[in-house]
């Protein structure tokens, strides 16, 4: 009684240790608190903002049909790979079980960088194009697929494809009609699964997806209208983010801190007191 009381409160701890922190946030989510920390009142604005933003949206819809994209495509090449290597005989099965498992035990970094290189430097497929994060995708997905297609063939009589064929249904008949029919939990829990995969995917989304040029928007979230305050060091990366909302016609007001931690620290201060004063924006400068 103890020992069972044990795991139950064992499990319990684990299941609060997954999902409080999702219950956080979609606590959060109902207030107009930009940060955990403290709650300032019930308030939708957050809803409001991610239903009327058509950024937003728009990369909503393009992350779900990626998904779904995805998730059709890894079923379909894990289904007939679980089936092959199922209806194959024992060496070929094997073989085609450790193959499976080379995406499986591979960091996601690793794939993604191998669909990377594979993809646009070898095969040389434009990165502008989805084709590399499709395929990224679908090899991570793709074997998932298959390990959730192949347990409900084992379950299933091996010898039921023969006995359709005895009862008169020919070859597709007897794959669609009776094996598909017996695996689709499998192939069902197989596509759940790599929809989720694609929707939690980063590493390999980072090394294979489209190619992004801020300049090329034509909208933004920022708004016009406002005015931002930007802090610029003078470095590479702070001097391309003040350049391209100067571009994109935003009214900044550009602030720069000199520590004088370096020798170069007033080259700096220089850099962007020029640009400052080229491009007409006000400049507040502390030491």
């Amino acid at each position: 009684m103890v020992k069972k009381l044990g795991q139950r409160l064992w499990l319990f701890c684990v299941f609060v240790f997954l999902y409080a922190p999702i219950l956080v946030l979609i606590v959060y989510s109902f207030t107009s608190s930009t940060m955990i920390g403290a709650i300032r009142g019930f308030s939708l604005e957050h809803y409001v903002t991610l239903f009327t933003t058509k950024e937003l949206l728009h990369m909503i819809g393009g992350t779900l049909l990626l998904a779904v994209t995805v998730a059709f495509l890894s079923t379909l090449l894990g289904t007939i790979g679980a089936i092959g290597s199922f209806y194959a005989g024992k060496k070929s099965g094997q073989c085609i079980n450790f193959l499976n498992q080379i995406p499986i035990a591979n960091a996601e970094v690793v794939t993604g960088f191998s669909i990377c290189v594979l993809m646009i430097v070898l095969f040389g497929v434009d990165k502008d194009t989805y084709l590399p994060l499709l395929v990224g995708q679908t090899v991570l997905c793709a074997p998932f697929a298959y390990l959730s297609v192949l347990p409900k063939l084992k379950q299933m009589d091996p010898n039921l494809y023969e006995a359709a064929l005895d009862l008169g249904c020919n070859h597709r008949q007897a794959l669609w009609r009776v094996i598909v029919r017996e695996i689709m939990p499998g192939i069902t829990s197989g596509f759940m699964l790599s929809v989720t995969l694609s929707l939690d995917d980063y590493f390999i989304t980072t090394y294979t997806k489209k190619y992004f040029d801020p300049l090329n928007v034509d909208e933004s979230l920022l708004d016009k209208n406002r005015k931002y305050l930007v802090g610029v060091s003078g470095g590479v990366d702070s001097m391309a983010l003040l350049d391209m909302l100067v571009k994109k016609a935003y009214n900044v007001i550009v602030v720069h801190y000199n520590y004088h931690f370096r020798e170069d620290s007033d080259l700096d201060e220089n850099l962007v007191r020029s640009y400052c004063q080229n491009h007409h924006l006000p400049f507040y400068v502390r030491q």
